[in-house]
């Protein structure tokens, strides 16, 4: 009977276990160091609009490298007041096998208000012995008294390079044939999210060689693409297809890339169509299906524009 490989996510497999593994913010490694040293840390908020830039992994290298209890819970999964009081204040005021505890709550920009505000409170309450590690897209859905109870570090992507080079050693290591010009063209068509740059070339790996399809050259440049479709004569179901033949599933940096090049999209009413980016943004945090929403933005930028 075959075993199994412990890890066949790759992205999972390789995730960094200490600093020495951690790629980029070579700015926090000193401070992040001091805490490991001294076994103790203030609770944190870290923070970065892109998703898979690297501040998960941090979270977990803390307290994997600390002598601590540790409860993670993902708040996009677990957002109401429940949470807080049920799992997040009985962990933080059980009795502990170690000295400090820690609660990791993953993209905490999820957390309602409400829920926040009650969170506020167990912070306050357990800081001798619990600390908090918080992780965010959006450090402005961070309700302030919780931001002023923390560190705020800004979690910089790593350089396109540094990533590139991180990529070829786990081919390396999985002993996968690659060329090099695939990995800087997986890298520039997902960076700078790391994670869906692994998982591309773990997608795109048949038979131990790295083999891109067509549809990869599209996926590097589809930013540019929809851009040029929005500009000329394209349609709403060029623009349609577009997306979806690029599995796009977080519109984050598209909303961005829409907003930075709105004077590009309407010249003469470039406000306007920021508005509406704010406004399907806004409603995007709230949306069961995301691509709705975004298609939903489209077919106003195309009203707008004068095409329908």
């Amino acid at each position: 009977m075959k075993i199994k490989n412990e890890h066949f996510i790759w992205c999972e497999k390789y995730r960094p276990k200490n600093l020495s593994e951690y790629i980029g913010n070579d700015h926090l490694k000193e401070k992040v160091q001091q805490y490991i040293d001294t076994n103790d840390i203030p609770h944190l908020l870290l923070f970065n609009r892109n998703p898979g830039v690297g501040k998960t992994s941090l979270a977990k290298i803390i307290v994997n490298n600390i002598d601590c209890d540790y409860l993670y819970i993902n708040a996009s999964d677990e957002r109401n007041i429940d949470t807080v009081r049920d799992k997040i204040k009985t962990f933080a005021s059980s009795v502990g096998f170690k000295s400090l505890k820690v609660i990791i709550l993953d993209e905490s920009d999820a957390i309602t208000p409400l829920s926040q505000a009650a969170l506020r409170n167990v912070i306050e309450t357990f800081s001798k012995h619990t600390r908090f590690i918080l992780t965010c897209n959006y450090v402005e859905h961070i309700i302030d008294p919780i931001q002023s109870r923390c560190q705020l570090f800004n979690i910089v992507p790593p350089s396109k390079k540094n990533v590139a080079i991180y990529l070829r050693e786990i081919l390396e290591k999985e002993n996968i044939t690659f060329n090099l010009d695939d990995i800087a063209l997986i890298v520039n068509s997902k960076y700078p999210d790391i994670r869906q740059i692994i998982n591309s070339a773990q997608r795109q790996t048949i038979n131990n060689k790295l083999c891109l399809d067509k549809t990869s050259i599209i996926q590097r440049n589809y930013k540019l693409k929809l851009l040029e479709l929005l500009t000329t004569s394209g349609t709403f179901n060029e623009i349609r297809q577009l997306i979806a033949d690029n599995s796009v599933s977080d519109y984050t940096e598209l909303y961005r890339f829409l907003y930075d090049a709105a004077d590009k999209i309407a010249p003469n009413n470039a406000q306007v169509i920021i508005i509406e980016i704010a406004e399907a943004q806004y409603r995007d945090h709230f949306s069961v299906d995301s691509e709705i929403t975004f298609m939903a933005l489209i077919a106003n930028l195309l009203t707008i524009i004068g095409r329908k």
